[in-house]
């Protein structure tokens, strides 16, 4: 499928020579050799449950058992010349032609690890070695291939180039040509060895072959003038996975020895090679499934006609302008009824740092909070992200304060568990931080709840990071210049029903009071008719 494309944020690299880049390439996901060796730690953090980018997460990694995906999800980038290197990657796996030649490298892949596999299993040593010859020999078609399909591909990215060029050099030096001649010249060794096999009773003898006459045409020439007609087949296959029987292993040992020499070359390869496959190779086939998976994702979500975009960053005015975003969890779960989430816009520009978001319950307030937070998170992955078109800011990292349950077990109370977890978010962030709030304390009164809340916005506005909150209380969205207020619409003939529309304007409450009024039968309809019954 097709993105849409966002300008360039930076500079073009100047273009190195091929053997520079062969030289230089590690990484098809990672451009500085400090994110390459970062370690994700243990565990996710606490927003992603709030953001459900563990569902989210989920849902892109599912087919991708084979691989070790989940780290890579678990490591933003903090650099935009490391995300817009991922970016270049992902458009050009958007070609087709790159992506079948990817594609084809994946499945050699599988096969070779299916073979080393299937070669550790074996009890025979030379079944096992010949297990072996054969996988290796897989393998050096598999780069050869690669590196003429790479060649032909159309590719721009820095990534790609560099693997092109590392790949063209590794096929070309005279360890893996002495590699793919001694696995032929092995190969064509066995496949060119005839004997016989004499059988007596009990007793089975091998022979070498001395050119005695094959008699299988033969027979099949005096039974043809028997044939009535299609017949049922008896023929079988023996599998080649199976370990060899005894009588077999027997047979297998008198060949070896009428063919010492070749036998005892096939040996020495085996020890020799054990290493065959480079770890270069190893770490690309894991890392570009990072890129597969989520175009394969992308592609599916936008079946129902939702868009994905190349964001842009805005740095150091942090201006952020979206259009047509939407909430990927949400996605996920309706994509099984075939259907899509409301999208939403929203923007901050000049002095406005926290959207203030209020409106009635269950109208998408909190499904809009949270799809601001993926846009961000994905989009420091460098993938494209859930909107038509997307300027973003790079934070520095992503806190969120959502409703928690209370705990019976816990010597602390609610109110008290929500200011120590917003006094931690207030000491860890920075002014590049993102933060999200969700209707923090609803356990306490009106006027206490928007004393402390007050202070909260206060502080993060003195932080100079970006927020979005979503609140039941409309003072919050009058703080001033650097508050912009957000409310989600219901539909003006019946406030019951929600539109899911997040729109920006001036908080009023009304639809948000009536709603809940109508909700516990306390409208001063119904509540006159009680009274008058």
């Amino acid at each position: 499928m097709q993105f849409r494309a966002a300008p360039d944020t930076h500079s073009s690299p100047p273009k190195a020579k091929a053997g520079d880049q062969a030289a230089s390439f590690r990484s098809i996901l990672f451009l500085n050799d400090a994110d390459l060796l970062r370690d994700v730690g243990p565990g996710a953090p606490d927003f992603f449950r709030d953001l459900n980018l563990d569902q989210i997460i989920s849902a892109i990694t599912a087919r991708k058992e084979a691989y070790n995906l989940g780290p890579f999800f678990g490591m933003p980038l903090h650099d935009i010349d490391a995300i817009a290197f991922r970016q270049e990657v992902m458009r050009d796996l958007e070609d087709r032609d790159v992506m079948a030649v990817v594609a084809a490298f994946a499945e050699d892949m599988r096969a070779i690890r299916t073979g080393l596999d299937r070669a550790a299993k074996r009890y025979h040593a030379r079944q096992k070695q010949r297990w072996f010859l054969e996988t290796v020999r897989r393998y050096g078609r598999a780069l050869t291939s690669l590196a003429q399909g790479l060649s032909a591909a159309k590719t721009r990215s820095r990534g790609f180039g560099g693997f092109t060029a590392w790949v063209a050099q590794y096929v070309a030096s005279s360890r893996f040509k002495c590699l793919v001649a001694e696995t032929e010249q092995i190969a064509a060794g066995l496949s060119a060895i005839r004997y016989l096999v004499v059988i007596n009773g009990l007793h089975v003898e091998v022979r070498p072959y001395a050119g005695e006459p094959d008699y299988s045409a033969e027979v099949a020439a005096v039974f043809e003038e028997f044939d009535q007609g299609d017949a049922k087949s008896y023929e079988f296959e023996f599998s080649a996975a199976e370990d060899v029987n005894r009588v077999e292993g027997y047979i297998l040992d008198l060949v070896a020895q009428m063919h010492q020499g070749l036998f005892e070359q096939l040996e020495t390869y085996f020890a020799a090679n054990q290493g065959f496959i480079d770890p270069v190779l190893i770490r690309f086939d894991n890392e570009i499934q990072f890129y597969v998976a989520w175009l394969e994702f992308a592609a599916n979500i936008a079946k129902v006609g939702l868009n994905f975009c190349y964001p842009r960053f805005s740095r150091p005015e942090r201006e952020i302008r979206v259009r047509q975003s939407f909430d990927l969890a949400l996605a996920v779960q309706l994509q099984r009824e075939h259907a899509a989430p409301v999208c939403n816009d929203f923007h901050l520009s000049g002095s406005e740092q926290i959207i203030v978001v209020t409106g009635p319950n269950q109208a998408g307030k909190t499904t809009f909070a949270r799809s601001i937070g993926q846009l961000h998170y994905f989009a420091s992955l460098g993938c494209p992200v859930a909107a038509e078109d997307a300027q973003l800011c790079l934070g520095a990292g992503i806190f969120t304060h959502f409703e928690r349950e209370e705990n019976a077990a816990a010597l602390q109370g609610k109110l008290q568990d929500d200011l120590i977890r917003i006094h931690r978010i207030l000491n860890s962030a920075t002014p590049e931080s993102i933060i999200i709030i969700n209707e923090i304390f609803a356990s306490t009164t009106l006027k206490d709840a928007l004393f402390l809340s007050r202070k909260i916005a206060t502080s993060i506005m003195q932080l100079g990071a970006v927020c979005v909150w979503v609140t039941f209380l409309d003072e919050l969205a009058g703080l001033g210049d650097r508050t912009v207020s957000m409310a989600a619409e219901v539909l003006p003939e019946n406030t019951e029903l929600r539109t899911f529309r997040i729109v920006r304007r001036p908080a009023d409450g009304l639809a948000y009071a009536l709603s809940l009024a109508r909700k516990h039968g306390l409208t001063y309809e119904l509540v006159s008719r009680r009274v008058k019954s």
